[in-house]
């Protein structure tokens, strides 16, 4: 058995604005850096042997502080990178909401059959990490890691997990307070799900 914590990385001015930040690299900001400090005390009793990160500035940053916190180290993964949302990135969510309300209301309920322009199926990022999983999964048996991944891809982790449907993805919580939990059977990965489905490409219109 693998036990797997599931951290967001610490909040960045993107998560306050309510902007769209895919793999744009964007520092923790002050609150971040509280949540940060916060999560390390919170992690203490969950006997981590590593933590894997995805090579975002604030996941990066969120892994370096909690492992140097935990006394365990850290380590980059790019298989792990947050999903790629193309024109998206940098804007309001309020803004795709209101010049794409089509576009909004299939990402909030069926995000797996959604290409942002110029951006990445959710289809492509799950192949990835299931191959970083599977490496992993393979490394730690018997024991605990943590897992540092930001919004979208931290959804896409959790699914590919424990299974159930993608819903909303903009409506996840960011920020490490939000931890989730799993427990992994090394001899039963990899997972089966499918995220096949047949692309929308978002328009500029609604």
């Amino acid at each position: 058995m693998v036990h797997i914590v599931l951290i967001r990385p610490g909040s960045t001015e993107f998560d306050v604005q309510g902007r769209i930040q895919g793999n744009l690299d964007i520092p923790l900001c002050d609150a971040g850096m509280q949540e940060v400090e916060a999560a390390i005390e919170n992690l203490r009793n969950r006997s981590l042997g590593a933590i894997y990160c995805c090579p975002s500035e604030a996941s990066v940053a969120t892994a370096k502080a909690l492992a140097a916190g935990l006394g365990i180290k850290f380590k980059p993964v790019e298989n792990l990178r947050n999903v790629d949302q193309g024109l998206w990135q940098g804007m309001l969510i309020d803004e795709v909401k209101h010049k794409q309300p089509k576009v909004y209301r299939q990402w909030q309920e069926h995000p797996e059959c959604v290409c942002p322009p110029d951006g990445e199926m959710l289809s492509d990022a799950a192949e990835r990490v299931q191959d970083a999983l599977e490496k992993v999964i393979k490394k730690h048996r018997g024991g605990a890691v943590g897992l540092v991944v930001p919004e979208p891809l931290a959804s896409v982790v959790a699914n590919l997990l424990k299974g159930g449907e993608l819903k909303d993805l903009w409506d996840a919580p960011n920020g490490c307070r939000c931890c989730q939990e799993f427990d992994v059977q090394p001899t039963m990965w990899r997972s089966e799900l499918s995220f096949q489905s047949t692309p929308v490409n978002p328009s500029t219109g609604g």
